[in-house]
């Protein structure tokens, strides 16, 4: 039966420990996504505690990690979602998100809504790529693909 959470707490813990095992066996969240038979995106998140993943994956990422039975069966329970409770991040690479989001936010919601009407594009039918690819004027640059299903706000 599919079980939910109402509160954070459990699954924060069970994220420390997680990537506590996973510094502690030097594993790549890539490892740890190939163990589960998911994206690398989607089981990094699981881990870190915003989905529940599927009971096969669940006893492979627990496997893996050396996490027991417990721990198992909460990492396939509904999480309550959301990584920054009520604040601006003050990490440098999560508050960099939430600046692109204050800049560009009211653009992608003007270009959003001019190209599809009046709705949202899901978070939960979604899917994410993080990509390293070179500069052509130095260094790197990262390339975020963030695709969402649209989703129309219906009259009732």
């Amino acid at each position: 039966m599919i079980q939910s959470q109402f509160d954070q707490t459990a699954r924060e813990a069970l994220a420390a420990k997680a990537v506590d095992a996973k510094a502690r066996k030097d594993l790549s969240w890539q490892q740890i996504a190939d163990a589960s038979g998911l994206s690398v995106a989607f089981t990094t998140a699981a881990v870190l505690g915003q989905h529940p993943l599927p009971e096969d994956s669940a006893k492979a990422v627990a496997a893996l990690l050396g996490l027991d039975e417990d721990d198992t069966r909460l990492l396939q329970a509904v999480p309550v979602r959301g990584s920054m409770p009520n604040r601006i991040p003050t990490d440098p690479t999560m508050y960099r998100f939430h600046e692109m989001l204050q800049v560009y936010g009211t653009t992608l919601k003007a270009l959003v809504h001019e190209q599809f009407g009046d709705g949202i594009i899901s978070a939960i039918n979604f899917r994410l790529d993080v990509k390293k690819v070179a500069d052509p004027d130095g260094g790197e640059r990262a390339v975020i693909t963030l695709d969402g299903k649209y989703l129309p706000t219906k009259p009732f």
